[in-house]
């Protein structure tokens, strides 16, 4: 990495020591947070396909709509509007797009 890059990537917009080590801090977590989402992510995309080709396989259809609607709920509920929007990407990576 160049020392721009370092330089940006560890930037907490800040001058105040405390502050840039708080930010810091929270931000590792942050990362962390992201690469568990990231692992989590996959991992439920993989067993919603092997769902739909074992439905399929047995020759059921290839989506439950209201298996679908349950889940868009739930994450609405949780999440309000923007739950409905990342309840509809992670159901696309499950099943891919329509």
């Amino acid at each position: 990495m160049s020392t721009m890059a370092a330089e940006k990537s560890s930037d907490t917009g800040t001058e105040a020591p405390e502050a840039s080590t708080a930010i810091s801090g929270m931000r590792e977590r942050i990362d962390e947070i992201d690469a568990l989402l990231i692992q989590l992510w996959q991992e439920r995309a993989a067993i919603s396909q092997q769902v739909g080709k074992t439905r399929v396989a047995s020759g059921g259809t290839r989506l439950v709509l209201s298996r679908e609607r349950e889940i868009m709920d739930r994450f609405r509920a949780q999440l309000g509007p923007d739950g409905t929007q990342l309840a509809l990407l992670i159901l696309r990576a499950g099943r891919g797009p329509l």
